[in-house]
């Protein structure tokens, strides 16, 4: 049954879920930084179009996958610290590049939802919501919108907080050096993640 204190619940888990440290904050804070806000969008709707996409693929079933094959998150956890390297040495490339040449761009829209799925926190995050939350005696249909719906409405404003940062770092950030010295610690930060990732 869908009740006051599961929506409460649901809400609380997702924002923290959403709003702490992570690949895709990290990957939103520096488009932030780099390309402003508004170039930001297309990645910043990405994320919980694709996150949603695998919320209801686990509420249908898939979930059931892990529990059955845990190596299937193995795979996953190199799969997306391997593309957090590739995004890092991407970002230090553009370092060395002037920045009327730069030819960088944000992840679109649907580089972000295809993001989602070898991003292995998105996953954990799906499976133990899943798990914890899903109202058992509300019909599948029901029960899938319903968490769907909560994800996005809460996944939104809670990783646009990262992007909006980033860009309002970027605004202030007139010194070339400086700008590029920041991107560099963002770099260095995906790597971070990636190498937590694997071994954690």
């Amino acid at each position: 049954m869908i009740t006051w204190e599961l929506i409460i619940a649901v809400a609380t888990y997702n924002f923290v879920m959403y709003v702490t440290p992570g690949p895709n904050n990290a990957i939103l804070t520096a488009s932030g930084i780099k390309f402003g806000f508004i170039r930001t969008l297309p990645n910043l709707f990405g994320i919980p179009t694709g996150h949603g996409l695998q919320l209801m693929l686990v509420c249908l079933g898939l979930g059931s996958l892990f529990i059955a094959f845990p190596i299937l998150l193995e795979i996953l956890r190199y799969v997306g610290a391997t593309y957090l390297l590739y995004l890092s040495y991407k970002m230090f490339g553009s370092l060395n590049v002037n920045i009327k040449e730069d030819k960088s761009r944000p992840l679109t829209f649907f580089e972000a939802i295809i993001f989602q799925f070898v991003n292995p926190k998105a996953w954990i995050i799906c499976s133990t919501a899943v798990s914890i939350f899903y109202p058992n005696d509300a019909s599948i249909f029901l029960g899938t919108f319903f968490m769907v719906f909560m994800s996005t409405i809460v996944n939104l404003p809670s990783i646009s907080i990262w992007a909006f940062g980033g860009s309002i770092i970027g605004k202030y950030l007139k010194n070339v050096k400086l700008k590029k010295f920041v991107e560099f610690l963002l770099a260095l930060m995906l790597i971070l993640t990636s190498i937590y990732i694997i071994f954690n």
